[in-house]
């Protein structure tokens, strides 16, 4: 934006500037300065025009990328919960996370209410028996995680590549405890995603804070900070959410 206003002021200055020639400077070399006085504002005006397109189509790019990425980040997510619905916690590498999906199974349980003897309390009360009710979980049957997150899909076994940007580039996974409650975090640096664009643009990027984008650096789902399985950014952006 700041580059934007310096060409607009330097285009006013410059017409500025022609009029003030037109009013003063000698009628025999008034056409040289005017032709190139007015090449200047033509050449700033398209700077100008380009410095707007760029960021037109840098918000496309963008966006596009975003969408590829965030997708792959839900279906990390959606399987680090299956994860540890199964194992108590989330696994902290892809290879843990990935032979999970291929081969794990989630139980389906029901759970009842039944009374039992309180063999504690008859006592106390001489032999009259007195009940207390417990709660059971019975295990019905299991779902295959793979058929159930991925439905015959494959993409499960690339889930920790990007898939767009910087080739060949990776998402950070990490998991641990937060006050004894799980946590994990999969996350990219926004500069991998959308590798090979304007770098102030993509320094512009990584401030942002809008409610409707990517909040920070990076996108990520999950966090090491709080309990927290949500994506960074905005509904807008996702596919499957």
């Amino acid at each position: 934006m700041k580059v934007i206003i310096a060409i607009v002021v330097i285009i006013a200055l410059t017409i500025g500037i022609v009029w003030a020639i037109d009013k003063f400077v000698p009628k025999k070399i008034k056409p040289v300065i005017n032709i190139l006085l007015w090449g200047l504002i033509i050449f700033l005006g398209y700077m100008t025009f380009m410095s707007v397109y760029k960021e037109i189509q840098f918000n496309q790019i963008k966006d596009k990328r975003y969408r590829v990425v965030i997708d792959r980040l839900i279906d990390i997510r959606d399987s680090q919960l299956a994860y540890k619905d199964v194992n108590g916690d989330y696994a902290d590498n892809f290879y843990k996370l990935i032979k999970f999906v291929e081969t794990g199974k989630v139980p389906i349980t029901q759970r009842r209410d039944t009374l039992i003897l309180d063999e504690v309390k008859t006592k106390a009360f001489g032999g009259v028996e007195t009940m207390k009710t417990i709660t059971l979980i019975d295990t019905l049957s299991y779902y295959s995680v793979k058929d159930s997150l991925f439905k015959g899909s494959d993409r499960y076994k690339t889930m920790m590549n990007v898939g767009i940007g910087k080739p060949d580039a990776k998402f950070t996974l990490k998991a641990g405890k937060l006050d004894e409650f799980a946590v994990f975090e999969a996350s990219v640096d926004k500069a991998i995603v959308l590798d090979g664009q304007e770098q102030y643009l993509i320094e512009k990027e990584k401030q942002a804070f809008s409610v409707a984008g990517v909040k920070g650096e990076t996108v990520k789902i999950g966090s090491m900070e709080e309990v927290n399985t949500s994506g960074n950014w905005g509904k807008d952006l996702s596919t499957k959410e």
